[in-house]
């Protein structure tokens, strides 16, 4: 991955040099705000000024740098705003794998199809997917963006509705916004199909409002097992009951009111799971949806259809 800033600056002459990057942050941050900082190079070595302090730093001939270049051959552009990109992102981005021998999970897979960009993330144990649509219509194409990428890309990115160019390739792809330049290479692999994961017809389902629900979870799992954080969803008439215990023989009970007729459901799930997907949607109201007591969850929000969530369920 590559990122590059350009800047305006007082400068007369063209130099190219290659500092160290933390030891000029450094300095950056110990100045007082709004400090000029002067800079002029002098053989391998650079001078800044800012009032009356002054550090000498080594350089590296410029010569050197490995710099990225975008890789030949065709492309596809599509534009978005900063905002909404990274509004998507930050719906899915939790559920990317760390470290996972499966490569391909730990990254979002990026899909153009038609009219609609679709981002989704999964660890094997849940999945996010959301989409948005787009003022063109695109072949199908997709790709993985590492999750380095798109880490540094949700802080790059404004909350503003300014465009952020995007181009992809087979095994690159670039983000242009703002004075920004980025650069990346993909993953290489078979993202698995994840209209197969995302469950339909779930007959069972209760909406509720997203920060109850939420905050009831938070309490539950403090008293949960810290190895596999389990959480009993017990569900009857009108009522869910929210119970997590540990090898303490310590027992949390959390108990909400819910608009559900239905079969009596006893379910077992990773409460991190279910509080993360809560803490990353800024709905009011969430919707849980189930099949049976085995079946997967799918969560989802009534003011955005295009977002869905599954969780597999666990033993408890």
């Amino acid at each position: 991955m590559q990122i590059s800033l350009s800047i305006d600056s007082a400068t007369t002459a063209d130099f190219s040099t290659t500092i160290s990057a933390k030891k000029l942050l450094d300095i950056c941050r110990s100045l007082p705000e709004n400090s000029e900082i002067n800079m002029a190079t002098n053989e391998s070595r650079i001078t800044l000024k800012a009032a009356k302090s002054r550090f000498n730093l080594q350089t590296l001939p410029a010569a050197d740098y490995p710099v990225m270049t975008k890789t030949s051959g065709s492309s596809t552009t599509l534009i978005i705003g900063q905002r909404q990109l990274k509004e998507l992102f930050k719906q899915v981005e939790f559920a990317m794998a760390q470290q996972d021998i499966r490569y391909y999970l730990n990254g979002l897979l990026f899909e153009l199809s038609n009219n609609k960009l679709n981002i989704v993330g999964t660890d094997g144990h849940r999945l996010s997917f959301t989409a948005t649509e787009l003022k063109k219509s695109y072949d199908k194409q997709d790709v993985i963006l590492p999750r380095k990428t798109v880490v540094e890309l949700i802080k790059l990115l404004d909350d503003s509705d300014e465009d952020v160019q995007i181009e992809l390739a087979n095994n690159q792809v670039n983000f242009s916004f703002s004075n920004y330049k980025l650069i990346s290479k993909v993953i290489d692999g078979k993202f698995p199909d994840y209209n197969r994961v995302i469950p339909t017809g779930h007959q069972n389902s209760f909406t509720t409002n997203r920060l109850d629900i939420l905050l009831a979870m938070q309490r539950a799992s403090i008293l949960s097992n810290e190895k596999y954080r389990g959480i009993r969803m017990v569900l009857t008439n009108n009522n869910l009951k929210l119970i997590s215990t540990n090898s303490d023989q310590e027992e949390a009970e959390e108990e909400l009111e819910v608009s559900y007729i239905g079969d009596t459901l006893d379910i077992g799930f990773n409460v991190t799971y279910l509080i993360d997907v809560l803490n990353n949607t800024n709905s009011e109201q969430a919707t849980f949806s189930f099949a049976d007591a085995n079946s997967s969850c799918l969560i989802t929000l009534p003011n955005n259809t295009d977002y869905k969530y599954v969780v597999m369920p666990m033993r408890i």
